[in-house]
């Protein structure tokens, strides 16, 4: 049995469609309070772990930080100590949040973080904290999570547009949209791998393809829809936040690709996916 962290997240709903897995919600395991994590696992002995429950809350996070530090960094920490403890190996979810978005260049897993508000620094303390624990770990960073659940900028765009004939989006700020299908499928992939091959452990990246703008993505999300709603670009000064976010969310992925046999998927084809289940209801 694999033990999940998480029930109603977007990655944790696709990892519960899959067979052989235990998800756990807040009920069961409060992330705000790491000891029960590690007891959690403690009492249900799992062959491996995922943790894909996270305080998500970018905005709020900013005046918010002690708790998303707990959740996004003290409990992967005691997990991730936890299955150090019983020789199993460990997986959690990261963000490109991390970095400070600067360049155009893709970021690879050894550049150097640089997080710029609240949450990149909680999700970097949790990076930092499974590190340090030992045992057979990894980190899978990830951008722009998008799925038929929850909130997400596909579900956002779709309500918008339809109420809307046009709507000014963030075009300086550049990365790929990943479906939460495929990163649940990579999670179980480096799974896996870790079983088999514990050297892999390590940080790794993985989000869809192409790399494109939220201006060139809110397109493509109208057109596959049918939806008669104009995008106008507008730069990131012209929608201020309270956390600032990274202009440059590339992610090298190559290292991953390398050691799990996975290749990027195209969002194009998962946003196809994702429109069908919501008209499917």
């Amino acid at each position: 049995m694999i033990l999940v962290f998480g029930k109603t997240g977007q990655v944790a709903r696709e990892l519960a469609l899959h067979s052989g897995l235990t998800c756990l919600d807040r009920a069961a395991a409060d992330l705000s309070d790491p000891s029960a994590c590690a007891a959690a696992i403690r009492l249900r002995r799992p062959r491996a772990v995922i943790n894909a429950a996270a305080y998500t809350a970018v905005d709020a996070a900013e005046e918010h930080e002690a708790e998303a530090t707990a959740i996004n960094g003290d409990a992967p920490g005691a997990m991730a100590a936890e299955c150090a403890a019983l020789g199993i190996p460990f997986v959690t979810l990261s963000t490109d949040y991390v970095f400070d978005g600067g360049g155009e260049t893709p970021w690879r897993p050894g550049d150097a973080p640089g997080p710029l508000g609240a949450y990149g620094r909680s999700k970097l303390a949790g990076e930092r904290a499974v590190a340090a624990a030992g045992g057979v770990w990894a980190v899978l960073r990830t951008s722009w999570v998008v799925s038929a659940h929850g909130n997400n900028f596909v579900r956002t765009m779709l309500r918008l547009g339809a109420e809307r004939d046009e709507l000014r989006v963030v075009a300086d700020q550049i990365g790929g949209p990943t479906p939460a299908r495929d990163i649940a499928t990579a999670c179980l992939r480096m799974v896996q791998g870790l079983e088999t091959a514990p050297e892999r452990a390590g940080v790794y990246h993985f989000a869809g393809s192409p790399d494109v703008s939220w201006a060139g993505f809110a397109r493509a999300i109208m057109a596959q829809a049918g939806l008669d709603c104009r995008i106008h670009d507008i730069p990131s000064a012209e929608y201020p936040t309270p956390a600032a976010r990274p202009a440059n969310s590339r992610l090298d992925c190559r290292g991953f690709t390398a050691a799990f046999g996975m290749e990027r998927p195209d969002w194009r084809a998962g946003l196809g996916e994702i429109l069908n289940a919501l008209k499917e209801g």
